[in-house]
């Protein structure tokens, strides 16, 4: 083999890996692209950033990447892994994962801890469920000063019909029979309410 296709080979294999630091993130189309500095010298223009099925992030601008070029060809790139300095969330414990924003939210698989799901102030929704269904062994605790359901609330509905606005309405029309009267300073106690449920 010659000393030129040695040195080609060589320089395609050097080619082979690179990093580089994001500028722009296209990410209108079936995949992502990215505009990327590798040095002063050197912008590559829509290289291709490949995510694991089920996972989608828009890494935020100055992000570090790493680079496989094919056949070490600079102009046959794609990106293979992203990460932010300035947003890495640190200290995670060994097995420990958490998805995180740049603005601080976070969903947080502590080691022995739970889960942990960080809003940093802003609205938490389900969205377009026929049934939310949670199970918990021990209790379900909402530390907050007002509660709102726009539908009816049934309670023990394993046994119970009847929503707490029927019961509501039930309990503000009841009434009571008072049995033997009396007349006079006596005084009467009633017995219980006259059921309408």
């Amino acid at each position: 083999m010659s000393r030129q296709l040695l040195d080609r080979a060589a320089r395609r294999i050097l080619n082979l890996i690179g990093r580089a630091r994001i500028n722009l993130i296209d990410d209108t189309g079936p995949v992502q692209m990215a505009q990327v500095t590798v040095n002063d010298l050197e912008t590559i223009d829509k290289v291709p950033v490949v995510q694991a099925f089920g996972f989608a992030s828009s890494p935020p601008k100055g992000s570090d990447v790493a680079l496989v070029f094919v056949g070490g060809d600079r102009s046959n790139g794609v990106v293979v892994a992203t990460n932010s300095q300035k947003y890495r969330v640190r200290n995670l414990a060994p097995g420990e994962s958490v998805i995180y924003t740049q603005d601080g939210k976070q969903i947080y698989l502590t080691a022995g801890g739970g889960i942990k799901i960080v809003a940093n102030g802003q609205p938490v929704e389900i969205d377009n469920a026929t049934t939310v269904t949670i199970n918990a062994s021990d209790s379900v605790v909402m530390n907050t000063p007002l509660l709102k359901v726009s539908g009816d609330i049934i309670d023990n509905y394993e046994t119970n019909a009847s929503t707490i606005k029927e019961l509501r309405t039930a309990y503000d029309g009841h009434d009571h029979d008072v049995v033997e009267v009396q007349t006079g300073s006596s005084t009467i106690t009633s017995s219980g309410p006259n059921s309408t449920v």
